[in-house]
């Protein structure tokens, strides 16, 4: 859904709240940034984008969190990484930048809101403005360099210490209900894999399972199998 009630002044204020730094941007760069810009509004599990589409505008998130993942030929899913507030897409942007459609999906993990640049309004400001080439590409290379690292631990980091890490995290976030089926898809691993894993900390006394719940039992066994190694 697109919001055609904010003016430029009121998108304006939106964007700097959500990236501060913009605040000392040339004016003249974000009027032209923002001449055609809109205010897009997605509910809850919503589709942002989905693998094949076509990339129409360079997308800046003021609210809420969008989940960025893959899907095999097989169905198995996997999460690249996830945008909050003030972020952007490197898919978004590589796909801006090659005019090819995009290789994954996005969806909302909450009610969101985005800031839509069209293509032709940022493809002007990449030209025009030093700024916001910085901007752009250090946003890209920050969350390339996390997807790789993303890459190497799902390579060479055994199942059991990714599994404590994502589980050590949803505590740290207050997640309190979650399912086998997305603990996998963090992971990039089948449903089967996890829940034979869970199991195995359950019987260790290390986690409690219950109905779409994993609880922390013994958070220093935790803590202590989810440091970094090679191997499965």
């Amino acid at each position: 859904m697109v919001s055609r009630g904010d003016d430029k002044s009121s998108m304006k204020g939106r964007l700097t709240t959500a990236v501060p730094e913009l605040a000392d941007a040339d004016e003249a760069i974000l009027d032209r940034l923002l001449e055609n810009a809109q205010i897009v509004k997605l509910d809850h599990d919503r589709f942002v984008f989905h693998a094949g589409d076509l990339c129409q505008a360079f997308l800046i998130l003021l609210d809420g969190e969008v989940r960025v993942q893959l899907t095999g030929a097989n169905g198995r899913e996997v999460t690249l990484y996830r945008i909050g507030p003030g972020g952007s897409c490197i898919l978004t942007t590589s796909c801006l930048l090659s005019n090819e459609h995009y290789p994954a999906e996005a969806i909302a993990e909450s009610d969101i809101e985005a800031l839509a640049i069209p293509v032709a309004s940022f493809q002007s400001a990449l030209e025009g403005s030093q700024w916001f080439r910085r901007f752009v590409f250090d946003g890209f290379s920050s969350r390339l360099t996390s997807v790789i690292q993303k890459i190497e631990q799902i390579a060479f980091t055994g199942i059991d210490v990714r599994l404590a890490g994502v589980l050590l995290e949803l505590d740290r976030k207050g997640v309190e209900k979650i399912t086998h089926q997305d603990i996998a898809v963090e992971l990039g691993t089948a449903r089967e894999v996890v829940s034979r894993h869970l199991k195995r900390f359950e019987s260790e006394g290390w986690v409690r399972l219950g109905r779409g719940q994993v609880s922390l039992v013994n958070r220093p066994q935790i803590e202590a199998l989810a440091v970094p190694s090679f191997g499965d």
